[in-house]
């Protein structure tokens, strides 16, 4: 079975309803990157960057995967499918995918403060967390998010799980937020690589199928494409 390795990153989930950074009237939009996704607006204001997240975990509760996502679980019936996404939702696991690395955290979980920095996951029941909430060894529980100017800890399996891929798959990143935009560097050069962005993105490398869709659309097609030359 080959392996197919899929790069999703925010227009994977825009036709889900979930909000960009560049969504006009977003929740990105009302708040400074800097104060809602850095440790420094984590240290400036806490309260501020919990509640930031439990809007955004409001906001996922009521989305649904789209048909980018059912098709992208479909395709593990006849590929080793292996997602790796920039997104924090959980969208591909709602829609059956069963292997999914989240470079940049999970929405619905929450770590420790403490050095050990203990994961927990959080429910549709009690999704939200304030200053207060502790781990059990008394640690401000934080969200389960790689900030900007933190450390992609997910990044070395990720480039391995490339490495290995027979088929190549971006859809719906700009490929300009590293490192997960260096993975293409790490794919084979014999493996073909396709494109699902309803906009122009420059990969800066050859052996390119650009579907210029957006997730649902440009996934049925690609689906036409890999079982006609399966």
């Amino acid at each position: 079975m080959r392996e197919m390795v899929i790069l999703t990153g925010a227009g994977m989930s825009a036709e889900s309803g979930i909000s960009t950074f560049r969504d006009t009237g977003g929740l990105w939009e009302q708040h400074k990157v800097e104060d809602v996704a850095t440790p420094a607006g984590w240290l400036r204001n806490p309260t501020l960057v919990l509640n930031f997240y439990n809007q955004r975990r409001e906001q996922l509760l009521t989305a649904r995967p789209n048909g980018g996502h059912t098709t992208l679980a479909e395709l593990e019936k006849d590929f080793d499918v292996r997602i790796i996404t920039q997104n924090v939702d959980n969208l591909h696991e709602q829609a059956g995918s069963t292997h999914v690395l989240h470079l940049h955290g999970e929405l619905m979980k929450v770590r420790s403060t403490s050095p050990s920095e203990e994961v927990f996951e959080l429910t549709s029941e009690n999704y939200k967390t304030h200053l207060g909430d502790k781990c059990p060894k008394g640690f401000q529980l934080r969200p389960h998010i790689v900030w900007f100017g933190e450390a992609v800890p997910e990044i070395e399996n990720a480039i391995q799980v490339v490495e290995q891929a027979d088929i190549f798959v971006i859809i719906g990143t700009s490929m300009q937020v590293y490192p997960a935009a260096s993975l293409i560097n790490y794919v084979k050069p014999t493996v073909p690589i396709y494109l699902i962005d309803p906009n122009e993105v420059t990969v800066g490398t050859e052996n390119v199928t650009v579907i210029q869709k957006g997730a649902s659309e440009g996934m049925l097609e690609l689906k036409k494409i890999l079982y006609n030359t399966k």
